[in-house]
């Protein structure tokens, strides 16, 4: 599937999330949607992180 097929989304940001991706678009020279979707993945890499290295539960002694 290439980009122009990508689903689109109406997305509404708060003004200081909004002013934080305009920041990070200058400092990383990026369009608004690229600074977007690096977030999303960073946020989906930690989760993935944070689950492998979840503590397992204690099995019980049944």
């Amino acid at each position: 599937m290439n980009k122009q097929n990508w689903p689109k989304v109406l997305l509404r940001l708060p003004l200081e999330t909004k002013r934080f991706l305009e920041l990070e678009t200058q400092k990383n020279a990026s369009s608004l949607n690229s600074e977007i979707v690096r977030c999303i993945r960073h946020r989906m890499e930690d989760l993935a992180c944070a689950s492998r290295h979840a503590p397992s539960s204690p099995q019980s002694g049944r």
